[in-house]
């Protein structure tokens, strides 16, 4: 059980936070530059991005490689247990896709009865 106390719980805030899942699926379809990242994922901000990139590296989920080049050339990529955690994801990601009538239903119901 995942109490307030569980070092557990600080990892999934990691990885279930809103831009942490959408890190660890983007990576999950190979490695990428910053850019590239930000706009596969889209919506996001470079401070967020990088934030949340430096979070899951820190935590182990991803991998940052620099290259010795002129202009910098820096890509992103999950190590073995960020694709652990990638894997694991994406079926929640996916259901929620898949519900999105169900519970846009669900909203525009409790919406009209608290009307």
């Amino acid at each position: 059980m995942i109490t307030a106390d569980c070092p557990a719980r600080n990892i999934m805030e990691h990885v279930v936070s809103r831009w942490g899942v959408l890190v660890l699926l983007a990576l999950l379809e190979g490695t990428m530059r910053f850019s590239a990242l930000r706009r596969r994922i889209g919506g996001v901000s470079e401070k967020m991005l990088a934030q949340t990139l430096q979070t899951l590296e820190r935590d182990g989920l991803v991998l940052r490689e620099a290259k010795p080049v002129i202009p910098p050339h820096v890509e992103y990529s999950l190590t073995p247990l960020g694709e652990q955690a990638a894997l694991r994801v994406r079926p929640l990601a996916i259901w929620a896709n898949d519900s999105v009538p169900a519970v846009t239903a669900a909203r525009e119901g409790y919406d009209e009865a608290r009307a």
